[in-house]
């Protein structure tokens, strides 16, 4: 038998949690305002560079500390966004433990299964909040080295031009066609962000029109053949099942990517009456299923969670040397 649930040492852990989470919030907005203020006159020391035309290197230093602040102040905003959270959650399961202490001191001594609930409830929210905070980081790195620094070299970039069209204006001529060459491509760039965080193709076409269009974006980035088959009947499902398995898709796609060492990835959805079924079949190198259950792959971890909340299952079948096929099946309407 599990032991029952001391509520009341579970009320104090929790109090002492929000103190401390209380404590970081106010030196983070404390480092936040600096950073604000730090990013202030950086960008009016940007601006006053500019106007007084200095020199290339030191216009390109003043750029350099403008996009660091900005990059610092992002992470900063986003670090307290997550504590925020963290302390709503955590005040929430305050309030539910405070009931919970109530019902035990007025003699109901039959809480220990509710216990159990809640604490599963808020294990599932701290994966939810990790997944997202892990996916900003991701995002802001990408950012940071993708169109962020593409933009200071494009204003460098026109500087250089500027100057050269009294002097040399067939090489100024030369810097502009590279300048719209390299925003060209940082803008697929910015596209490709959009559409990872939400593609307006999911809302207006649908699930499997989405999913195609990721693969062939997703195969010209990783150079991977990707490939997308559907059986059973091809239709619209509910939003929020769309929602979910295309972010599914999308993490199984990265981690093959990231991990796998793969060459070959085949996308299965079975639309079936009942259950939809999705599986991700990749040719690499493999991996031990009982190790990864183990781990600590968020990504993984959350797709199981959710395809059980929706009535389904989780399934992984691998070994190392022989691929992988990753699968799940949701109920088809709740």
């Amino acid at each position: 038998m599990s032991e029952p649930v001391d509520y009341k040492s579970e009320l104090e852990e929790t109090q002492r949690a929000l103190r401390e989470i209380t404590l970081m919030m106010e030196q983070s907005q404390g480092e936040l305002s600096k950073l604000t203020q730090r990013n202030t006159a950086i960008t009016s020391h940007l601006q006053q560079v500019q106007k007084q035309g200095g020199a290339v290197d030191e216009i390109k230093m003043a750029y350099d500390s403008a996009l660091d602040a900005q990059q610092r102040l992002y992470v900063m905003r986003g670090q307290l966004e997550k504590l925020q959270n963290d302390k709503s959650h955590l005040e929430k399961y305050k309030a539910v433990l405070e009931q919970l202490v109530g019902k035990a001191g007025g003699g109901d001594g039959g809480g220990s299964a509710a216990g159990g609930s809640v604490k599963e409830q808020m294990t599932g929210i701290e994966m939810i909040v990790n997944a997202q905070e892990a996916e900003r980081q991701r995002l802001s790195r990408q950012m940071h080295d993708g169109p962020a620094q593409a933009l200071s070299n494009f204003i460098l970039q026109t500087e250089i031009a500027m100057r050269l069209l009294d002097v040399d204006p067939s090489q100024a001529k030369e810097e502009l066609a590279n300048l719209k060459a390299s925003a060209l491509g940082t803008f697929q760039k910015v596209r490709n962000f959009i559409f990872e965080l939400r593609p307006m193709m999911l809302d207006d076409l649908g699930l499997v029109p989405t999913l195609r269009k990721y693969a062939d974006a997703f195969k010209e980035q990783s150079g991977m053949d990707v490939s997308v088959t559907v059986s059973g009947s091809e239709r619209r499902l509910e939003p929020y099942l769309e929602v979910m398995i295309f972010r599914a898709v999308q993490e199984l796609l990265g981690n093959a990517s990231r991990h796998s060492q793969a060459t070959l990835v085949k996308v299965h959805l079975d639309l079936g009456t009942d259950f939809l079924r999705i599986s991700v079949d990749d040719n690499g190198r493999g991996f031990d299923a009982e190790t990864l259950k183990e781990s600590n792959n968020l990504g993984l971890k959350l797709i199981r969670e959710r395809a059980e909340m929706l009535g389904g299952k989780f399934e992984i079948d691998s070994a190392v040397g022989s691929g992988a096929k990753i699968s799940f099946t949701v109920q088809a309407k709740i």
